[in-house]
């Protein structure tokens, strides 16, 4: 990581110190900012749909050689066939647009005798993703870290799988079968895992996720955006007993937060003891999170960390004294190399 981050070990200090809610003398920011602002970027998934992975691993250097990686940003590439993947290692065929969405269409007709079983043949969807990995790893060969894929797993896999209007009359209509599938979705979890870590040789260089926050020991993103749409009382049955179960077998985890309909079950996720630090995202239409302070100290109370991916280089100087230091990272881009370490300078200063 040398190569492109000449803060490395620095960083990783302050980093060990955030995972232990420990603070050195300063909230953790990683900021990036482009050394060039006439650079174009680059679509780097361009050749994942054709198995072209080499051409993404290129665009990602060119990237990460234009970009500046200040305080606890990282350079990093998450190889990824979009956010409907996990269900795709289930069955389902993932579908590309032109633009680079994807998504997979449902595929289960219904969850009455049917059972969810991993596709382990060597042209499946996981088998594919961990070569992805295995050769983005070979390439970096540790100029830049592979990132953990975007899993929404438990009953997010469901969802997709059934297709989300279906998916809720199950709840009424065989519960039972739900609580099963689910759990035959979450027995395969430690092994996609497990083989996403030994392709992208995460134990050797480290762990980092879309949610971008470094870490020496096994971590993930933890999310079930599913959850918004049930109640607390089916959210406790269904959902709860699954994060907890996927919190636990990592080392560290973020828990990705996602809607204010979500929050009926803040305090069953809050008192998941395994889950470090929690991302919270306002969703569409909704005011940014400077304005949920009371949410995001109610968070902090419960002992948890924040990831704050959406609050600006000004907002972080004015505001960032509102909140504990303790397990809290900004992650941000600015213009310059030069304003992302006065951004630095000026919390390490005013803290």
């Amino acid at each position: 990581m040398n190569r492109y981050k000449g803060n490395a070990e620095e960083s990783k200090k302050y980093l060990r110190a955030f995972w232990q809610k420990e603070v050195i003398d300063r909230p953790l920011i990683a900021v990036t900012a482009p050394k060039n602002k006439n650079a174009v970027p680059v679509p780097y998934l361009s050749g994942a749909e054709r198995g072209d992975y080499r051409e993404t691993f290129e665009a990602y250097r060119r990237f990460a050689e234009n970009t500046y990686f200040a305080g606890e940003a990282f350079p990093y590439f998450e190889c990824s066939f979009g956010p409907d993947q996990f269900a795709a290692f289930f069955g389902g065929k993932v579908k590309f647009s032109p633009e680079g969405t994807t998504w997979v269409d449902p595929f289960v007709n219904g969850l009455e005798g049917y059972t969810m079983t991993l596709d382990r043949s060597e042209n499946g969807y996981l088998a594919r993703l961990n070569e992805f990995i295995r050769q983005g790893a070979e390439y970096a060969a540790g100029d830049f870290l592979m990132c953990m894929p975007d899993m929404h797993s438990n009953i997010d896999a469901l969802s997709a799988a059934r297709g989300p209007q279906n998916f809720m009359y199950d709840f009424y209509d065989c519960p039972d079968d739900v609580l099963r599938c689910a759990a035959e979705v979450e027995a395969e979890y430690d092994f996609i895992v497990n083989g996403f870590a030994k392709a992208g040789q995460m134990e050797k260089n480290g762990y980092i996720n879309w949610a971008p926050v470094y870490c020496e020991e096994r971590a993930s993103v933890v999310q079930c955006d599913a959850i918004c749409m049930l109640g607390a009382e089916m959210g406790r049955r269904f959902a709860v007993p699954w994060i907890e179960f996927e919190a636990k077998s990592h080392k560290h985890c973020v828990y990705h937060y996602d809607g204010k309909e979500a929050l009926t079950h803040l305090d069953d996720i809050l008192a998941i003891k395994e889950i470090d630090v929690v991302q919270w995202v306002p969703g569409a239409g909704q005011p940014r999170s400077p304005e949920w302070m009371d949410l995001l100290k109610k968070i902090q109370a419960a002992g948890k960390g924040l990831w704050i991916y959406d609050w600006t280089a000004d907002e972080i100087k004015s505001r960032f004294k509102e909140l504990s230091p303790k397990g809290l990272i900004f992650t941000l881009s600015v213009d310059t190399p030069r304003e992302a370490d006065e951004l630095i300078s000026h919390v390490k200063k005013m803290f």
